[in-house]
């Protein structure tokens, strides 16, 4: 019998364990660093609950200032659109559940692991510091809110997307797209009078960051999950 077999094992299954190996060191700065992002937005909002109770900062009034003078119907139309699209039942199980049936008949099993478990943990997370700091939403509101200001669900549902199908999908216009979505989406909440500004900041930064730090763990199987199903479809078109 010959022995060839045996040893063009043992050397796929080194190189295994040395791209492991890697993967393991190449992911701990999105790990350290989605943590210290994480804890960055944490203490953001214990500043702003506990200084002069919960008020705006300085540049939140100014840009409040500049959307009530700016508003009107060309422009209340689209934000009510998105203020649909980034929260309730479309945007909280509809366009979720889409995307999770997409990546398993795409036979992406991890990749759809992947975006349901981020898109948990930054909406639990967002409801755990609403709750736990409790902060006023703006006067000029024109839409209904349940309570706490702080961080903006809709737009750390929105980075939060970006991030996770950005990486999957490795395509330059995905990233592009979800930037855009998720620039109109914080522009639209405050637009609205349902955060200040200070709140999309800290929903963009924890939505990005809560991606990154579920990412890191699941960085092998994904890399091996795209790699297979890029090569089989070059199989399949018979390219090479």
């Amino acid at each position: 019998m010959s022995q060839e077999p045996v040893a063009e094992r043992e050397v796929r299954e080194t190189e295994t364990a040395r791209k492991r190996g890697a993967a393991r060191i190449s992911r701990r700065w999105p790990l350290y660093s989605g943590t210290a992002a994480v804890v960055m937005v944490v203490v953001l909002g214990a500043i702003i609950a506990y200084r002069d109770n919960n008020l705006p900062f300085s540049f939140d009034l100014a840009w409040m200032g500049e959307i009530l003078e700016h508003r009107s119907p060309l422009w209340t139309v689209p934000a009510l659109v998105l203020n649909n699209i980034g929260g309730g039942l479309l945007g909280a199980l509809v366009i979720p559940v889409l995307i999770l049936a997409t990546f398993l008949v795409l036979r992406r099993p991890w990749a759809a692991l992947y975006f349901a478990v981020a898109t948990i943990v930054s909406a639990g997370l967002v409801q755990l510091l609403k709750n736990l700091y409790g902060r006023p939403r703006p006067e000029d509101i024109l839409v209904t809110s349940d309570l706490g200001s702080f961080p903006s669900g809709h737009v750390a549902n929105a980075a939060t997307m970006t991030v996770v199908l950005g990486i999957m999908l490795v395509r330059t216009w995905v990233w592009i797209a979800g930037a855009v979505y998720t620039i109109a989406m914080l522009l639209s909440r405050t637009y609205l009078g349902a955060h200040w500004l200070s709140d999309t900041l800290g929903g963009l930064v924890l939505g990005g960051a809560v991606a990154v730090i579920v990412w890191a763990p699941l960085a092998y199987k994904l890399r091996v999950e795209h790699t297979d199903r890029a090569a089989a479809r070059r199989q399949s078109t018979g390219t090479g």
